[in-house]
């Protein structure tokens, strides 16, 4: 049995994990978008793999996808898989499917955006300048037919509940944290008379997050797979939430007033702060003030949530059956068409507005942001990770003028940070989950989905605990099992 590391190795985004069983038959564990390859300015080619290709592997060879959770550096290659010749099935949860087909839809309409903006300039040459040249993500651009080709082969799988993929092949779903119906999966595999199993985390989620369940401890394994997005920080903030929250509002649109910015992405950062808006609300810890959720996405994936509710935490479930409904509260509006998101930009009084993406690098959130970064009535709150290389970083790092589009904008709003938000566990709930595996009884450790310092710093934690077998893999690194 083989294990390769196509993805989220020596970085965070891209999870790509290709398990080769000695028969022949291929599970591919997550398909996800790697970020860091969508900002370079060359394109990446395979050797031994046509031009056009995605993968670095024939995806007609692949028997089955397994996916932890909906996000898009986890999920969001799966339309290209089967664009070049994957036929097979992707298991999930039910909660994971309608998130990812939400995602993949988002991702298809900014694709759409692109190729047609390619389509119109393409050949055509401006004055004193080269032709245009083809993006270099180009083939990796999908459309909404093949984000419908590709949904219409998931298929829903429970938590906890051991599923038999072939003989010899079972799997098992478990409760990660992170986002509604995010999963760890768990690989029993007996070959030859020979029982292994592999447990890979997703992303593990913190503990008591506003509506997540907490992360369920695997049972032990022969092999783990751990992320590491955190590997190397603790959460600052130990405060609750909604203290927090309130806290932040009162200073920026009570004290001044002015106006709060919230970038949150859509899916599961923006449900966590409406939530805890409507807590506040209800709790009349809330100020009459108008709260804009501005993201079609973020309003199609709370339905999710709201019709998932009986997966959610047990404190998130007792205020839904007090108050019948999870984040509606008065004063919240939805956003949901252009015009009117930009014709916030004219309402005067104070308010918060919560819109995508968390890092600024597309979505509504960026004219927002444009329009208020030199007011300085205006509060911008960060409440995620932020790569380098775009806005948010910028804005956090603390730059005093700040890029968007063609304009270079003073920056006079005051910028915010806090991590009572972040949806990932940090390195006190990493090690958590690591030591609930018997070290004399676990082959390998594989740390994975993180900065290369973070795995490096957490392997020397590990060290620390008596965990000697701890691999960093490299990209495209194959490992016997």
């Amino acid at each position: 049995m083989q294990l390769t590391f196509w993805g989220a190795a020596r970085q965070v985004t891209g999870s790509m994990y290709l398990l080769e069983l000695e028969d022949g038959y291929k599970v591919l564990i997550d398909c996800g978008l790697d970020m860091e390859k969508e900002r370079r300015e060359t394109p990446v080619a395979y050797p031994d793999r046509p031009s056009y290709s995605v993968f670095p592997f024939e995806p007609s060879e692949v028997n089955l996808v397994l996916l932890t959770h909906a996000h898009i550096d986890h999920s969001g290659n799966i339309p290209n898989l089967f664009r070049e010749g994957f036929e097979g099935q992707v298991l999930c949860t039910a909660p994971t499917l309608e998130l990812t087909k939400l995602l993949l839809q988002d991702s298809a309409m900014i694709h759409q955006k692109r190729l047609n903006n390619y389509n119109k300039h393409k050949g055509k040459t401006r004055k004193n300048k080269a032709p245009q040249q083809p993006p270099v993500q180009l083939n990796e651009w999908y459309v909404e037919r093949h984000v419908k080709e590709a949904v219409e082969q998931f298929v829903p799988i429970s938590f906890n509940n051991k599923f038999r993929v072939k003989k010899g092949v079972e799997i098992t779903f478990m409760p990660a944290g992170h986002l509604l119906g995010a999963a760890h999966i768990v690989i029993e595999v007996n070959e030859n008379g020979q029982k292994k199993s592999i447990g890979f985390s997703g992303d593990i989620g913190r503990y008591n997050y506003p509506l997540l369940l907490n992360p369920q401890p695997l049972p032990q394994v022969d092999y783990l797979l751990c992320e590491t997005t955190y590997g190397n920080r603790k959460h600052q903030s130990v405060k609750q939430a909604e203290e927090t929250l309130a806290e932040v509002i009162a200073k920026t649109c009570v004290d001044i007033p002015g106006r709060l910015i919230i970038p949150a992405f859509s899916v599961g950062r923006t449900q966590a702060l409406l939530y805890t808006l409507h807590k506040l609300a209800t709790a009349q810890q809330l100020p009459p003030i108008k709260v804009f959720s501005d993201s079609p996405l973020a309003f199609h994936s709370t339905k999710v949530f709201e019709k998932y509710s009986k997966q959610l935490n047990k404190e998130a479930q007792d205020f839904k059956e007090d108050n019948e409904v999870l984040f509606d509260f008065d004063n919240l509006v939805y956003v949901e068409d252009l015009k009117t998101s930009k014709a916030i930009s004219n309402y005067q009084q104070p308010c918060v507005i919560i819109s995508a993406s968390g890092m600024m690098e597309g979505g509504r959130v960026q004219h927002h942001i444009a329009a208020n970064l030199q007011n300085p009535y205006c509060t911008i709150l960060m409440v995620g990770y932020s790569s380098e290389g775009t806005i948010g970083h910028d804005l956090l790092t603390g730059k005093k003028e700040i890029r968007i589009g063609d304009q270079l904008i003073p920056v006079l709003a005051t910028v915010l940070n806090t991590d009572v938000f972040s949806g990932h566990g940090d390195q006190d709930d990493l090690l958590v989950f690591v030591k609930n595996q018997q070290k004399d009884n676990l082959k390998k450790l594989f740390l994975v989905h993180g900065e290369y310092q973070s795995m490096q710093d957490f392997q020397a934690l590990l060290a620390e605990y008596g965990y000697q077998n701890v691999e960093l893999p490299q990209k495209g690194q194959k490992y016997e099992l």
